[in-house]
């Protein structure tokens, strides 16, 4: 019996302003997942102002799995992200961009991965996927490599792309870590302060079809630098003891 076949996973799927992808993704899903035993689709609508809303509405009458929650305001993706988690009812977590650049025939593979690396690393909490071929344009790639092989650098978690979407963890992990905006992106890194392992692994991209990419980049790169300071104090004031019960005689 496949892996798949008996595990509960809740997956979760931030959007803002997705209104044309949002049943083409919720189909591939379906499809992808046909064979889990148990599983949740929780879209997290992050205060969108086009007809996101309006089609979630509409694929709640045709995807009995598809639950919704919808943000009053846009407070960004690591928001939405805790909100889905916070709201799953399963242990396993599969998160996913509602771009449709992420394929969700890749959550199988990260199970795949988890469930035979696990056995030889106990403490793996997360899978997270790495776009070795990403469907970008190039100053988006350029700086993107940028950014990851400073944040390498200087947190030392060796995760080639923090920002890929897809990724796979422990429900129960993921609600230990300390919560601050943007925190989606140091995901690996705070994973890893917390005790646990984590495994980069390729998976597809595909480009965008639909809608518009919601980043700019060199606004991002501005905050992300107050943010890796930020997680650098973290991972320097982390101190995780090592300890053991004692038992009765």
């Amino acid at each position: 019996m496949r892996v798949i076949e008996s595990m509960k996973i809740s997956i979760v799927v931030p959007v803002f302003n997705e209104a044309d992808n949002i049943f083409s993704l919720l189909e591939q899903i379906e499809r992808a997942m046909s064979q889990a035993q148990a599983y949740e689709i929780i879209y997290v609508d992050d205060g969108s102002q086009d007809q996101t809303g309006a089609q979630l509405i509409q694929a709640l009458q045709k995807f009995p799995r598809l639950r919704v929650i919808r943000h009053q305001q846009r407070y960004g993706q690591s928001t939405a992200i805790h909100t889905g988690v916070r709201a799953a009812n399963y242990p396993w977590i599969a998160t996913l961009d509602g771009d449709g650049q992420n394929d969700p025939g890749d959550i199988l593979h990260l199970i795949d991965v988890f469930t035979h690396k696990v056995q030889a690393q106990p403490n793996l909490w997360m899978v997270a996927g790495f776009r070795n071929q990403r469907r970008d344009a190039s100053w988006r790639l350029f700086c993107s490599w940028f950014a990851n092989t400073v944040r390498a650098a200087l947190l030392g978690d060796e995760t080639p792309d923090t920002g890929c979407g897809i990724k796979l963890f422990l429900r129960d992990k993921f609600l230990l870590l300390p919560f601050f905006n943007h925190m989606h992106r140091f995901l690996p890194t705070l994973m890893i302060r917390a005790g646990g392992a984590v495994i980069s692994e390729p998976v597809r991209h595909r480009p965008r079809i639909n809608g518009q990419s919601k980043y700019a980049v060199l606004d991002r790169l501005g905050v992300g630098v107050i943010d890796l300071l930020g997680v650098m104090w973290l991972q320097k004031r982390s101190r995780i003891a090592i300890a053991e019960e004692v038992k009765r005689e």
